[in-house]
Formats: C-alpha cells, structure tokens, sequence
C-alpha cells in the first residue's frame, strides 16, 4: 500500500502562459524507515517551464510504502 502523505516547502516562482509546454523534474532526497514495517519517501519535485529560466512550482512530495 502507498500513500501521498502531502507536500512540503510548496512555491510557484512563476506562472505558465496558456499554452505553455512543462515537464516535471524528480529527485528522490531521502528514504526511511517508519513504525509498521514501512518506509517514508521524501522527493524534490520542480515544474519546469519550456523556454523559461524560472519554474513553474518547486515542492517536496511526502510518500510512505508499506508491506
């Protein structure tokens, strides 16, 4: 069973004009274990704009696993 758990530090630098193309950029932070034989999962996540120097929305994605 997996779980979004929320986001952390949410921010939007900049916004994305209709029609504009985004990708989304992930990096796993951090992995650990928790109560209940599962793990806490911690992603950077930022929405990259095409053709733009500042992102769309950079957070941080909180997921927990269990077996």
């Amino acid at each position: 069973m997996s779980i979004n758990d929320g986001l952390n530090e949410v921010r939007f630098p900049s916004p994305v004009k209709a029609g504009g193309k985004i990708r989304l950029a992930a990096k796993v932070v951090s992995v650990e274990a928790v109560p209940g034989d599962g793990v806490q999962m911690l992603c950077d996540f930022t929405v990259e704009i095409d053709g733009s120097a500042k992102p769309a929305c950079v957070a941080q994605a909180v997921y927990r696993h269990y077996a």
